[in-house]
């Protein structure tokens, strides 16, 4: 058996190998979308475009502008002469937000009175309009410490708040999306590649051929799906070493960990593979099949959307979703330095996950090979 399975899994990898679509796939296309979504998918928002429309003109309200501009979260694009301007601007996406200061300004601010300063911010991002309120409720507010200490000597704060972030104490995003990502990328091609392979195979007979050998159907699905398993561990590994050199990512945790999470979302993604190709006739079905599972997949994992905010259907239904674990374990081995123990619950779920895909797969696809 051990002979024949050698045999085949040689005879699988010279024949992927050996076509140039087939290397890109593998190779290629990882490498490409690793480092283009990687730069591209951040939440970080800095260099913010903004106006300023000053009508008190003031060394105060220059004070706080100088603050906004130094702090690197905004940009100062333009100084507005009224509001008609800061709209114009606005609507053609000049800017993405204007500080609008009113007449008076320092005079109410010395006299001890409050001054309003109106911020307006482009809403049809809004979590690009929350972030910029938040940057300049926090610039506003350092503003009125120094003022205070400035004016009375001391610092008007009994209170001190002091914040910390575990795991990502500068709260960069691509200690997010990169893992998220990894797991993406190995959804698609353990799924796209498989599926599309075997399927190429129906389509030039050359699977009817195998089938008259010796080998049994066992073997024979073994043998089909080994080399796809191999070739998610090379993507795999290329991927994580992008990480590393590309966005300065270790994995805190144990490489048998991470090793044992991805083999497990393989193997998930391989019996859904074997579903897709016993099911589909050409290569066509195989594609639109997979990007059918694809895209419910991606959106259910909890990497695009937090799963808290999803109704409570919808995140009942995402433990069905083998990415979902797959994303929480990576994450957290690569992330948080987890081990298998605090990982169980997703280990498990992606144990369940691979039995069940590949035991249904194996019937179905023997089944059609019949």
């Amino acid at each position: 058996m051990l002979l024949k399975l050698k045999a085949m899994l040689i005879k699988e990898l010279k024949q992927m190998l050996r076509d140039p679509k087939m290397r890109m796939v593998v190779l290629g296309i990882p490498t490409i979308q690793m480092l283009v979504m990687s730069f591209a998918m951040t939440l970080d928002v800095k260099n913010i475009n903004v106006t300023i429309l000053d009508f008190d003109k003031s060394s105060t309200t220059y004070e706080i502008a100088h603050k906004m501009n130094s702090s690197g979260f905004f940009k100062i694009e333009s100084y507005a002469n009224s509001l008609d301007e800061v709209r114009g601007m606005l609507d053609n996406g000049e800017v993405r937000g204007a500080i609008v200061f009113e007449a008076g300004t320092q005079e109410k601010i010395y006299k001890g009175q409050k001054a309003d300063v109106q911020v307006i911010a482009d809403g049809t991002m809004s979590n690009d309009a929350g972030i910029i309120f938040s940057y300049m409720s926090s610039i506003i507010s350092e503003y009125n410490m120094q003022n205070m200490f400035r004016l009375t000597g001391k610092a008007d704060t009994p209170v001190e708040f002091t914040a910390r972030a575990l795991y990502n104490e500068n709260l960069d995003s691509r200690f997010y999306y990169v893992p998220g990502i990894i797991t993406m990328m190995i959804l698609v091609t353990s799924i796209l590649l498989t599926s599309i392979a075997i399927v190429r195979e129906k389509e030039i007979g050359t699977i009817e051929q195998v089938m008259v050998t010796p080998i049994g159907k066992f073997e024979f699905i073994i043998g089909k799906t080994l080399p796809f398993f191999i070739t998610g561990i090379i993507t795999t590994t290329i991927m994580l070493t992008i990480a590393f050199l590309a966005f300065d990512i270790v994995v805190k945790g144990s490489i048998f960990t991470l090793g044992l999470v991805v083999s497990l979302n393989i193997l998930s993604y391989l019996g859904l593979a074997l579903l897709i190709s016993s099911a589909s006739y050409t290569q066509q079905q195989a594609l639109l099949t997979a990007f059918f599972i694809l895209m419910p997949f991606s959106l259910l994992s909890g990497f695009l959307f937090p799963i808290d905010n999803m109704p409570m259907p919808i995140q009942y239904l995402t433990y069905l979703d083998p990415m979902r674990w797959g994303f929480e374990s990576i994450t957290g081995v690569i992330i948080k330095g987890a081990g298998i123990r605090e990982l169980s619950t997703q280990i498990q779920w992606q144990i369940g996950h691979a039995v069940f895909f590949l035991t249904f797969a194996s019937f179905r696809f023997r089944k059609t090979m019949e």
